[in-house]
């Protein structure tokens, strides 16, 4: 490889940051340059084809297989290529951003994959997507032992046998990075992401043993996984490694990839490692994509859509069924609980949940899940073995009798619950303090016992918006109006004052959040992603 030109892309309005140089170096910079002259322009048309699709949707308020790819739905032989070692056996994945002390305990957490998340997990500050960069290389070269100033607890590495791999999330297509430009123009997160870990740890984790491993978020058709496949077939001849090395799993966690699952596997069958079930982002992608599409498709409380929700059990069953039909692995959802070191009930009962959670997924074929703390490995462990033992995955499994219809994803009208006033109290409070907390710089939020991340977000200020034009009528009478959206977030705001006190509440970022929480609730021009007006707002 010759020595790059200097690279056209600018740093802009970025304090630097301690080590940013080991990141942007000039030859990173030109390969990031490349992959945004080649490819933004075609992740502009997919921006735009969605936006179309939805428009779409809105007409007609249904959905379907698409006919134009039957042919390769009907096709049994073609197959995804087989796993590579280190992501054969992927029976508990934690996930989690890459701040430093998440990074060590990801990676010596016992599970078998670490899902680093540049994505929902973290709130893109430039400190947050430079120096999450900078961990990783350091993980991989063993140099990120270290000792919190606060706590005096020292982090360190155990040994690479018992090291979780890493598969690598980067931003959705839909947002920006305004730190780097090209032309006085951002460059799209999601290369800016996978452009700065691919490039300088694609070699490094081949010297290791594994490879450069991906999971695409927020994919909403076949067309969006074939030009990630086109930027990972010339991404590894720029560095010049096998066609083949990368590896990405696709989260169905929009409702239209839930039509697409196989076409999305076939545009991307050399580079596939399988699909996962991503609850709360898909919930959401429905209630975008449905919101006008009257009360048939008004979702009740979001606690109340268990995965046992027939049409949740259409989604998971077909994406087994898809999955292990093609030789590519089915991985499962989020246990979000996360265990209190005080409250023993607190832990008993969410224990419960997550081991029955993950015994259904392990029963329904799929070949691993997510857990979003430590803790919580041992159980879903102990629910892959059992039904696993010694065997990788369970890809033999192929629910042959499983047949699902195209009404049958969004039939949200099978569930019996009903939205209730305490499930609005409760969307605007994780609202608010999952907000509050993303602008400050942080992605992952404990929230009542469970981990929130954006995708949780998005759901609440979504069934807020959908609850309040569908003119729901609560259990006590109330209707759900701007009025009184305003009215509870007004009481969230005075609790939190009181709960945190005044000095902790005047230095945080309460009222900004709780502004932003009814501006994407209740402004009738419904924003694609909390995230981008959200990112506006971001400092740093």
């Amino acid at each position: 490889m010759s020595a790059p030109a200097p690279s056209p892309l600018a740093v802009v309005d970025a304090e630097p940051l301690p080590r940013q140089e080991e990141v942007l170096t000039e030859a990173a910079l030109a390969f990031v340059a490349e992959l945004h002259r080649r490819f933004t322009p075609r992740r502009d048309e997919l921006l735009a084809r969605r936006a179309e699709r939805r428009a779409e949707i809105a007409r007609t308020s249904t959905l379907d297989f698409l006919p134009e790819t039957a042919a390769i739905r009907a096709d049994d032989s073609w197959k995804v290529a087989p796993a590579p070692a280190a992501l054969n056996d992927r029976r508990v994945e934690i996930t989690g951003p890459t701040d430093r002390k998440m990074t060590i305990n990801a990676l010596n957490s016992g599970a078998r994959v670490w899902l680093a998340d540049f994505e929902d997990a973290s709130a893109p500050t430039w400190e947050n997507v430079i120096l999450g960069q900078v961990n990783l290389i350091d993980a991989y070269q063993r140099n990120i032992d270290f000792t919190d100033p606060r706590s005096g607890k020292s982090y360190a590495l155990k040994s690479a046998d018992e090291l979780a791999t890493v598969v690598m999330r980067p931003r959705g297509w839909h947002l920006e990075e305004r730190h780097l430009t090209f032309d006085g123009r951002p460059v799209p997160g999601a290369l800016v992401d996978f452009g700065l870990y691919f490039f300088h740890n694609a070699q490094r984790l081949i010297d290791l043993g594994k490879g450069p491993y991906f999971y695409l978020p927020k994919t909403e058709s076949h067309l969006e996984a074939r030009l990630w496949n086109e930027i990972f077939v010339f991404a590894q001849d720029y560095v010049g490694i096998p066609q083949g090395t990368v590896r990405a799993t696709v989260l169905i966690e929009t409702i239209t990839a839930a039509y697409e699952m196989e076409e999305i596997l076939y545009e991307l069958r050399d580079h596939a490692a399988g699909l996962n079930a991503g609850r709360w982002d898909y919930l959401f992608s429905i209630v975008k994509n449905f919101r006008d599409g009257g009360a048939k498709f008004v979702l009740p409380d979001r606690n109340a859509v268990t995965m046992t929700a027939p049409f949740m059990r259409a989604y998971t069953e077909l994406l087994v069924r898809t999955c292990h039909k093609r030789g590519a692995h089915a991985i499962g959802g989020m246990a979000a609980f996360i265990p209190s070191r005080k409250d023993a009930e607190v832990n008993k009962v969410a224990f419960e949940k997550v081991k029955a959670d993950k015994d259904r997924e392990a029963g329904d074929g799929f070949d691993g899940s997510w857990v979003a703390h430590p803790d919580l490995v041992p159980i879903a462990m102990a629910s892959f073995d059992a039904v696993l033992g010694d065997k990788p995955n369970q890809k033999d499994r192929l629910r042959e009798d499983v047949s699902v219809a195209p009404g049958d994803l969004i039939a949200i009208d099978s569930l019996d619950a009903k939205p209730t006033y305490d499930g609005l109290v409760s969307a605007v409070q994780v609202g608010v303090r999952y907000i509050e907390a993303w602008l400050r710089g942080l992605g992952a939020v404990a929230i009542f016992n469970l981990m929130e991340d954006a995708a949780t977000a998005e759901i609440s200020r979504s069934q807020i918006w959908q609850w309040i034009n569908a003119g729901v009528v609560f259990e006590n009478g109330k209707t759900a109006t701007p009025e009184l959206a305003r009215e509870v977030a007004a009481e969230e705001l005075a609790a939190i004052r009181a709960e945190i006190g005044e000095e902790a509440f005047a230095a945080g970022k309460w009222q900004q959040a709780h502004d932003l929480l009814l501006h994407v609730s209740l402004d009738a021009d419904y924003a694609d992603f909390l995230t981008l007006p959200a990112y506006e707002q971001l400092v740093g």
